[in-house]
């Protein structure tokens, strides 16, 4: 996080608490990006549970979660439901649940009940015990105002493509189509 982010940042009123917790517990995904140097930011499942967000990952089968430090910060993007753009950027404070403490074990059954297609449910538990870190994602501060330019950014290479020409007599079948229809009733 830059200085003039920093000084955009203010303490949440009961306001700024009210719509972080409503508007993260309504989204499945959150844009997250830890204050290390070149850090990306992740869209992450994620649970709403005891007053902040918890997030489970860098396991096997489980979501990177590059950047995120225990005791460091991260700024969480949320978008709307809705129409799908931001809705309120936040910052939290990140901390590592130990694995099997009440704390954990806590996060870990709400977390559990919104994985989906996890190849062992069961074991879930066990294997993030064993590891995955769990991060508790706890509201430090709220930005003042949302940005006025797009922070879209360009999607990350991939050699997974299904861009290709469409074929010449695409339009033709599918002009003729609507046509043969229109006769028959």
């Amino acid at each position: 996080m830059t200085p003039t982010q920093r000084a955009d940042l203010s303490e949440p009123s009961d306001l700024d608490v009210a719509l972080v917790e409503e508007a993260t517990k309504k989204s499945g995904l959150v844009w997250v990006r830890g204050e290390v140097a070149g850090a990306e930011e992740r869209a992450l499942w994620h649970v709403w549970h005891d007053g902040a967000a918890h997030v489970v990952g860098d396991g096997p089968q489980e979501q990177p979660l590059p950047g995120l430090v225990a005791g460091g910060r991260a700024t969480v993007t949320v978008r709307s439901k809705d129409k799908g753009g931001r809705l309120v950027s936040w910052t939290a404070s990140v901390r590592e649940l130990e694995p099997r403490s009440e704390e954990w074990e806590s996060a870990v059954a709400e977390l559990k009940t919104k994985r989906l297609n996890a190849t062992d449910t069961e074991g879930l538990r066990e294997e993030w015990a064993r590891g995955c870190r769990v991060l508790r994602l706890e509201l430090a501060a709220v930005g003042a105002s949302l940005p006025d330019g797009s922070l879209a950014t360009a999607p990350r290479p991939t050699s997974a493509t299904t861009r290709a020409p469409i074929p010449a007599a695409l339009p033709k079948l599918l002009r003729g189509r609507g046509r043969g229809r229109a006769r028959r009733a």
